[in-house]
Order: C-alpha cells, then structure tokens, then sequence
C-alpha cells in the first residue's frame, strides 16, 4: 500500500480549508495515514511535517511501523498530559490547527483549549478530511478486503456443512455457538478477528438488523440470518447470507427469501461509477415496495467498507454522494416482519467504471432438494 503518499494528500487539503495542520484522533484514519496500529495516539500533520504522541506501549512499535510504511514523522512518547505538551508544543508558531470534530473527545477538546494551550480562536473544527481521503481504496487496500472476503466465504462454507450434522442428531446448535463457530473457522482461516461481532438471528430474532447471537436455539424449518466479516491486516468484509435447515415453514418465508434476493441483484447491477448512491438503494427498495413490504425494510441499502466496518460512502435514499472507481461499499437489503422473522442478503463490492467487482461470492442461489434434514439456503 502507498501508505507514505497519504500524509502528501491529506496536506494539499489543509490550505483550501483554511488551517495549517490537522489534528488526528481517529485511530483508523491514524493508521490509514501513517502504518501505526496502536490503540492510543493522536498525530499532528502540518504542511511540512507530522508528529505522533503515544505512550510507552509503544515505544519500539511506533517508530518501526512508521518506518516500514515509509512515513516520517516526529515520535514523542509519553503519558496523557506529556502527549498533549508535546502536541501544544510541536504547533508552536502555527496559526489556526484543525480537529477532527468526530472524533476528539469534549474532554480532549477542553484540555487542548485551558489556559495558553491553544485557545478557542486557533482550534478548528472540521470533518471529513481523511474520511475523504479513504474512500478510494488503493491495490493493496483491495488486495486486503478481497483477502478478507475469501475468508469469509470459505468459513461460511464449512459452517454450511456442518449444519445437517448437527440438525440430524437432535441437538441442533444454539446462536451464540453457531457465531462463534463461524469466529473460529475465519481466524483458523487467517483472520486476526472478526470483522465486527458475528449476528445470527433465527427465526423471529430474524426480524432484528442487529439482532445480538443468544442462547436461543436454532429451529428447522426457519431462516437464519448470518451477517459476519473477516479482517485481514485491519481491513474487513461485510457479508449476510440468510440459510435455513429442511424446508421452509410456509410459501411466505419463501416469497420473503425470493424478493430480498431480487432486491439485492437489481441493487448490486446499479453500482457503476458516476451513480448516485441514492439511486442503488432505489433499485432495492424498488424491488421490495412492489412486493408490499417497504416499511418492513427500514434501514439504508448500505455502507462503506474498509479500515471500519462502517465508512464513508453511505448507501441510502438520503445520500448526497456519488460513487467513484474504487469505492468499496456494501449492497443489503431485508424484509423484517416482527413475530414472524426476517431475511437480509448482503455482498461487498468494489466501484468500476462498468459496473462492480462483487468480493464475496458465497453463492446468493436457492438450494432445494427435498431431503429430510437438508440444508436450504439462500448461498
């Protein structure tokens, strides 16, 4: 990745918006633009220069992990007033300093502003900058997230095929062991974690987006909505694939399953580059309005994809952005019927000028044979 040219495009922004430096608090976008992955930090990038504050954790790791992305910038480690001194101090003789108003703290905020530190006229608030930056990802970024989408897929897989086994003894398996199977089988795999934590919803838990895995046990005959991801070297994949074990309870839970897939292919073919947003989420919710269930789908179509679970661009129907080559961002539709249960499908893509790449690619297909205890699906 071109980690090193970050620094050089974030510092031709700094000007037109009117500041001198900005200062990063946002672990992501600190790692995106310098290599560093510790969990505590704040970096100061000037037109010049850079300089991170951190703490004695990371003593040995920040310099080398600056170094291996080919970033230089000033080191000072310390504890949390010795990085906020030396933070005020490195922006001696600036003028006006941005901050990433969604991501420093009040608290944060309020130290950097007490007494002769920086005062409130220097310290600007802005959003977006580096969030700006990070929506077109690069060949190594891609690399990483396809990598990651690989896993995911191969680790469904294996859990597919483990669930007639543990339908057809009787004991059948519980959510929470079901995620946390499918945890295990993504970092044996080479996962360093989930991408975010695993959602598997069965039967009426269905009918929650966010539904947290419980002790409930799974059911036959019911969907199981399973909405997980892999990360590879900080970098996730987002995929929600709704399966079912023996046949269906009713024609209705089948129809539910026919239109979300539906919605979902008419929205992943209106992702090219040069669309509006608004207009692939259109495309799904189209689908589902003509089947009578709009309210029923009440969250946007989808989201960003990357160093977070959830970035910028936002696909929805109030979004104001337009995709680009490069975007990678998610396509996910559901229908949720309270009492009765629900069904999302979901794949994360990347923008092209023709269209999408789509990364996760367990199959979308329903899969029937008749077999007693067989695995349905919506793979």
């Amino acid at each position: 990745m071109d980690v090193a040219g970050r620094l050089s495009r974030l510092r031709a922004l700094l000007e037109p918006a009117g500041v001198d430096a900005l200062l990063v608090a946002s672990r992501s976008n600190l790692r995106y633009l310098t290599g560093f992955t510790g969990s505590a930090g704040m970096l100061l990038a000037t037109l010049d220069g850079a300089f991170l504050a951190t703490d004695g954790r990371y003593q040995d790791q920040a310099g080398d992990e600056l170094a291996r992305a080919g970033v230089h910038a000033e080191v000072s480690i310390g504890n949390p007033p010795a990085q906020l001194a030396a933070i005020v101090d490195a922006a001696g003789g600036l003028g006006r300093v941005g901050f990433e108003s969604e991501h420093l703290s009040f608290a944060h905020h309020a130290r950097f502003t007490a007494g002769d530190a920086f005062g409130p006229d220097r310290l600007v608030p802005l959003g977006g900058l580096v969030e700006g930056l990070r929506k077109i990802k690069d060949a190594g970024e891609l690399a990483r997230i396809r990598a990651a989408a690989g896993i995911a897929d191969d680790a469904l897989a294996a859990v597919i095929a483990q669930l007639e086994e543990w339908f057809s003894g009787g004991g059948g398996i519980t959510e929470a062991d079901l995620a946390v199977e499918l945890d295990f089988q993504m970092r044996r795999r080479g996962a360093s974690e989930p991408a975010f934590e695993t959602i598997v919803a069965g039967g009426p838990n269905g009918a929650m987006p966010h539904h947290r895995a419980s002790a409930d046990r799974l059911e036959p005959h019911q969907p199981i909505v399973i909405d997980f991801g892999a990360t590879v070297e900080g970098y996730r994949s987002d995929m929600t694939r709704t399966v079912w074990v023996g046949d269906l309870a009713d024609g209705e839970q089948e129809r539910i399953v026919a239109v979300v897939t539906s919605s979902q292919l008419a929205g992943v073919a209106a992702v090219k580059a040069a669309v509006e947003a608004r207009a692939v989420d259109a495309a799904c919710r189209e689908v589902i309005d003509a089947a009578g269930w709009v309210d029923a789908f009440m969250h946007g179509t989808g989201h960003g994809v990357g160093l977070d679970i959830h970035e910028a661009p936002w696909v929805g129907a109030s979004s104001e952005e337009w995709l680009e080559v490069g975007n990678v961002v998610t396509v996910e539709p559901g229908v949720y019927l309270p009492g009765v249960g629900g069904v999302r499908i979901e794949d994360t893509v990347v923008v092209t000028s023709g269209g999408c790449e789509v990364l996760t690619r367990a199959p979308k297909q329903a899969v029937k044979d008749g077999r007693d205890g067989a695995v349905g699906t919506t793979l």
